[in-house]
């Protein structure tokens, strides 16, 4: 038996074996499957803004007058106003000098991250951070550091011991975790870069639209825009759209065009995707409401599921339901799609053994009246 086959094998035994399942539908909070409705509690569509009309319509007029692809890398005929237009709108968004496009939030991190650090240098990390910035910590061959989640003491001793070891270094961290909702202390982890001497890139991918007075993220609402060297973030979340970006100081952005190579060997984003991104901004900013709603739903949904005798910790839009073992969070899984709730089991290796969990992701349109439909159907699976 060969290694394919053994993996599968090995997967299959333990329940574990992921498929894709098509959707047919998914709109406002909702997804359809097999001919059946469910609320989808696996989305990322934190603002509900993937089918908001002014996205929909500017990816249309943008695909009239540009066509449906870019055609090419930007640094070939693939670069388009459009793309300088939304480079700009970010930076600003970001309190930032300048920004630049990526084709995706995984190519952004691994690009980013490869390009800038080397053998000489060392890179910092939060142990839950994103399989996108290990992988980038691995292709850029630096000397890697892992922190334990959210302990800038730890982080604290990593520097004092290490950091003097190495030409450049970079502490890098989520602003809100994706696996467990919560938020990073940046304000320590900006302390210690200074003292240190490192960059900090803050990864806000769950943040962006969200936090913040602007709704820019949490590296605005704690006030560090200046103090952030590096600041990525997607427009595939709550921003409804596709790609990613990295807010910077101009000479990173110009280091990166000319040495990323996640970005140089692309075919630039088409104009639909860029145009839909640039009407996201606009409309984060013009419904402010939208934030607002979901976070103060997003509150009430974990205030209840601890009122009903659940250990739930986090404090986002993104509430973790840490069940133990796979089998067990599986079933409790299907127990709720019958239920009619999407809400899919998050395993090993997305998280640690023994912590899988069902991880559920809030968007605008999930109402109190839906959580509290929600919570009755866990009370009734876990007997509380």
């Amino acid at each position: 038996m060969g290694r394919i086959e053994e993996v599968l094998e090995e997967a299959k035994s333990k329940n574990l074996l992921r498929a894709l399942r098509p959707a047919s539908g998914r709109a406002e909070g909702k997804i359809i499957l097999g001919g059946r409705e469910y609320v989808d509690f696996s989305s990322n569509d934190y603002l509900g803004l993937s089918n908001h009309p002014r996205l929909t319509r500017a990816a249309c007029e943008a695909a009239e007058r540009f066509g449906t692809s870019s055609s090419a890398s930007r640094l070939l005929s693939g670069d388009l106003s459009l793309h300088h237009q939304l480079e700009e709108a970010v930076a600003g968004f970001k309190n930032k000098e300048s920004s630049l496009v990526f084709n995706s939030g995984y190519q952004a991190n691994t690009g980013i991250i490869s390009a800038l650090y080397g053998r000489q240098d060392a890179v910092f990390s939060d142990r839950l951070c994103h399989a996108s910035i290990i992988d980038g910590i691995i292709l850029s061959g630096a000397n890697s550091f892992r922190f334990r989640h959210n302990d800038p003491e730890h982080l604290e001793r990593l520097l004092k011991d290490m950091r003097i070891k190495f030409r450049e270094a970079l502490i890098v961290t989520e602003s809100i975790f994706s696996m467990d909702g919560d938020k990073a202390p940046l304000r320590e982890i900006v302390r210690l870069a200074k003292e240190h001497d490192c960059r900090v890139m803050v990864d806000e991918a769950h943040a962006t639209g969200i936090f913040g007075t602007n709704g820019s993220g949490i590296v605005e609402e704690e006030g560090l825009s200046e103090e952030t060297d590096l600041i990525m973030g997607t427009f595939g979340k709550a921003l409804g759209g596709f790609g990613a970006y990295l807010a910077c100081p101009q000479k990173i952005k110009e280091f990166l065009i000319n040495t990323c190579r996640a970005f140089i060997y692309s075919t630039a984003l088409p104009p639909p995707v860029i145009a839909c991104g640039l009407e996201s901004l606009a409309v984060v900013r013009d419904e402010p409401e939208r934030r607002k709603t979901l976070l103060e739903n997003a509150g009430y949904f974990r205030d209840t599921l601890k009122r009903s005798g659940f250990n739930i910790k986090g404090s986002s839009q993104i509430i973790p339901l840490v069940v133990g073992d796979s089998r067990t969070t599986v079933a409790v899984s299907e127990a709720l799609v019958k239920e009619g709730y999407w809400a899919l089991p998050i395993r090993p290796p997305t998280v640690p053994a023994d912590q899988a969990r069902l991880r559920f992701s809030l968007t605008y349109y999930h109402t109190k009246e839906i959580l509290n439909g929600l919570v009755h159907a866990l009370r009734e699976k876990y007997n509380i």
